[in-house]
Protein backbone atom coordinates (compact mmCIF):
# COMPACT_ATOMS: atom_id res chain seq x y z
CA UNK A 1 0.00 0.00 0.00
CA UNK A 2 2.66 2.80 1.01
CA UNK A 3 4.59 1.69 -2.60
CA UNK A 4 1.47 2.47 -3.93
CA UNK A 5 1.03 5.62 -2.29
CA UNK A 6 4.40 6.92 -3.15
CA UNK A 7 3.81 6.00 -6.74
CA UNK A 8 0.55 8.17 -7.05
CA UNK A 9 2.70 10.79 -5.35
CA UNK A 10 5.58 10.79 -7.76
CA UNK A 11 3.22 9.78 -10.62
CA UNK A 12 1.42 13.12 -9.72
CA UNK A 13 4.64 15.10 -9.48
CA UNK A 14 6.20 13.97 -12.33
CA UNK A 15 2.87 14.46 -14.44
CA UNK A 16 2.29 17.86 -13.34
CA UNK A 17 5.98 18.99 -13.85
CA UNK A 18 5.29 17.75 -17.75
CA UNK A 19 2.10 19.64 -18.22
CA UNK A 20 3.36 22.95 -16.65
CA UNK A 21 6.12 22.90 -19.22
CA UNK A 22 3.92 21.97 -22.76
CA UNK A 23 1.27 24.07 -22.18
CA UNK A 24 0.52 25.98 -25.82
CA UNK A 25 1.58 29.34 -26.63
CA UNK A 26 -0.88 31.60 -28.55
CA UNK A 27 0.59 31.63 -31.64
CA UNK A 28 0.75 27.74 -32.04
CA UNK A 29 -3.58 27.66 -30.75
CA UNK A 30 -3.85 30.42 -33.41
CA UNK A 31 -2.16 28.42 -36.31
CA UNK A 32 -4.07 25.04 -35.50
CA UNK A 33 -7.35 26.84 -35.33
CA UNK A 34 -7.06 28.58 -38.21
CA UNK A 35 -5.88 25.28 -40.28
CA UNK A 36 -9.19 23.62 -38.69
CA UNK A 37 -11.15 26.90 -39.56
CA UNK A 38 -9.85 26.44 -43.45
CA UNK A 39 -10.05 22.58 -43.07
CA UNK A 40 -12.30 20.73 -40.51
CA UNK A 41 -10.88 17.81 -41.10
CA UNK A 42 -10.70 15.01 -38.66
CA UNK A 43 -6.87 15.40 -38.38
CA UNK A 44 -6.73 19.25 -38.00
CA UNK A 45 -9.56 18.93 -35.29
CA UNK A 46 -7.54 16.20 -33.55
CA UNK A 47 -4.12 18.48 -33.69
CA UNK A 48 -5.87 21.88 -32.54
CA UNK A 49 -7.69 19.84 -29.90
CA UNK A 50 -5.12 17.83 -28.29
CA UNK A 51 -3.07 21.37 -28.14
CA UNK A 52 -5.52 22.40 -26.37
CA UNK A 53 -6.16 19.63 -24.17
CA UNK A 54 -3.21 20.91 -22.03
CA UNK A 55 -4.20 24.68 -22.58
CA UNK A 56 -4.20 26.53 -19.14
CA UNK A 57 -7.86 28.42 -19.85
CA UNK A 58 -10.35 26.24 -18.44
CA UNK A 59 -12.75 27.29 -21.85
CA UNK A 60 -10.06 25.91 -23.88
CA UNK A 61 -9.94 22.42 -21.84
CA UNK A 62 -13.47 22.11 -21.81
CA UNK A 63 -13.38 22.68 -25.74
CA UNK A 64 -10.81 20.18 -25.87
CA UNK A 65 -12.83 17.67 -24.34
CA UNK A 66 -15.64 18.37 -26.62
CA UNK A 67 -13.87 18.51 -29.54
CA UNK A 68 -12.17 15.33 -28.61
CA UNK A 69 -15.27 13.65 -27.65
CA UNK A 70 -17.02 14.22 -30.71
CA UNK A 71 -13.91 12.78 -32.54
CA UNK A 72 -14.05 9.47 -30.63
CA UNK A 73 -18.22 9.42 -31.27
CA UNK A 74 -17.38 9.82 -35.12
CA UNK A 75 -14.60 7.19 -35.31
CA UNK A 76 -11.55 8.74 -35.90
CA UNK A 77 -9.04 6.34 -36.18
CA UNK A 78 -6.71 7.95 -32.69
CA UNK A 79 -9.39 6.93 -30.36
CA UNK A 80 -6.91 6.49 -27.59
CA UNK A 81 -4.98 8.90 -28.49
CA UNK A 82 -8.58 11.31 -28.47
CA UNK A 83 -9.37 9.51 -24.75
CA UNK A 84 -5.89 10.73 -23.52
CA UNK A 85 -6.26 13.97 -24.65
CA UNK A 86 -9.92 14.30 -22.93
CA UNK A 87 -8.32 12.68 -19.89
CA UNK A 88 -5.43 15.22 -19.95
CA UNK A 89 -7.67 18.20 -20.17
CA UNK A 90 -10.17 16.45 -17.41
CA UNK A 91 -6.87 16.19 -15.31
CA UNK A 92 -6.37 19.86 -15.72
CA UNK A 93 -9.75 21.20 -14.99
CA UNK A 94 -9.50 19.01 -11.70
CA UNK A 95 -12.31 16.68 -12.81
CA UNK A 96 -10.03 13.51 -11.41
CA UNK A 97 -12.82 10.51 -10.81
CA UNK A 98 -13.54 11.71 -14.75
CA UNK A 99 -9.77 11.46 -15.66
CA UNK A 100 -8.90 8.18 -13.98
CA UNK A 101 -11.92 6.73 -15.71
CA UNK A 102 -10.76 7.63 -18.96
CA UNK A 103 -7.45 6.33 -18.14
CA UNK A 104 -9.41 2.83 -17.28
CA UNK A 105 -11.03 2.67 -20.30
CA UNK A 106 -7.44 3.39 -22.52
CA UNK A 107 -5.82 1.00 -20.07
CA UNK A 108 -8.46 -1.66 -20.78
CA UNK A 109 -7.85 -1.28 -24.38
CA UNK A 110 -4.24 -0.86 -23.84
CA UNK A 111 -2.71 -2.14 -20.39
CA UNK A 112 0.74 -1.30 -21.35
CA UNK A 113 0.05 2.35 -22.03
CA UNK A 114 2.42 3.73 -19.80
CA UNK A 115 1.02 7.63 -20.37
CA UNK A 116 -2.15 6.36 -19.56
CA UNK A 117 -0.58 4.46 -16.18
CA UNK A 118 0.75 7.85 -15.18
CA UNK A 119 -2.08 9.70 -15.97
CA UNK A 120 -4.39 7.42 -13.71
CA UNK A 121 -2.18 7.39 -11.25
CA UNK A 122 -1.90 10.62 -11.00
CA UNK A 123 -5.42 11.26 -11.19
CA UNK A 124 -6.06 9.29 -8.06
CA UNK A 125 -3.29 10.63 -6.19
CA UNK A 126 -5.29 14.67 -7.41
CA UNK A 127 -8.13 13.09 -6.12
CA UNK A 128 -6.96 12.05 -2.77
CA UNK A 129 -5.48 15.35 -2.36
CA UNK A 130 -8.40 17.05 -2.87
CA UNK A 131 -10.43 15.01 -0.69
CA UNK A 132 -7.78 15.89 2.10
CA UNK A 133 -7.86 19.36 1.45
CA UNK A 134 -12.06 19.73 1.60
CA UNK A 135 -11.70 17.72 4.83
CA UNK A 136 -8.94 20.19 6.13
CA UNK A 137 -11.12 22.82 5.14
CA UNK A 138 -14.02 21.25 6.86
CA UNK A 139 -12.43 20.85 10.18
CA UNK A 140 -11.46 24.30 9.98
CA UNK A 141 -14.75 26.23 9.83
CA UNK A 142 -15.71 23.79 12.12
CA UNK A 143 -13.55 24.87 14.87
CA UNK A 144 -13.66 28.40 13.37
CA UNK A 145 -17.40 28.34 14.11
CA UNK A 146 -17.05 26.43 17.84
CA UNK A 147 -15.30 29.57 18.33
CA UNK A 148 -17.27 31.69 17.13
CA UNK A 149 -20.26 30.54 19.36
CA UNK A 150 -18.30 30.24 22.47
CA UNK A 151 -16.70 33.64 22.59
CA UNK A 152 -20.38 35.28 21.86
CA UNK A 153 -22.08 32.74 24.26
CA UNK A 154 -18.76 34.66 27.06
CA UNK A 155 -20.01 37.95 25.42
CA UNK A 156 -23.95 37.40 26.26
CA UNK A 157 -22.50 35.61 29.52
CA UNK A 158 -21.04 39.29 30.62
CA UNK A 159 -23.76 41.65 29.19
CA UNK A 160 -26.22 39.93 31.08
CA UNK A 161 -24.35 39.37 34.32
CA UNK A 162 -23.11 43.49 33.80
CA UNK A 163 -26.85 44.24 33.53
CA UNK A 164 -28.24 43.46 36.60
CA UNK A 165 -25.99 45.20 38.57
CA UNK A 166 -26.82 48.71 39.56
CA UNK A 167 -24.44 51.44 40.11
Amino acid sequence: MVTTANRQKQAKNDLDHKLAASHPDRALLEELAVACAQDSSPANTFQYAFALSKSRETSELRYAVSLLDGLVSSGFEHQIDCMYGAATALYLLGDYDEARARCEAILRAQPHSRVAKELHLASMEAAEQYQQQQFQNAAVKSVAAAAAVGILAGVAGLLLSSGGKKR
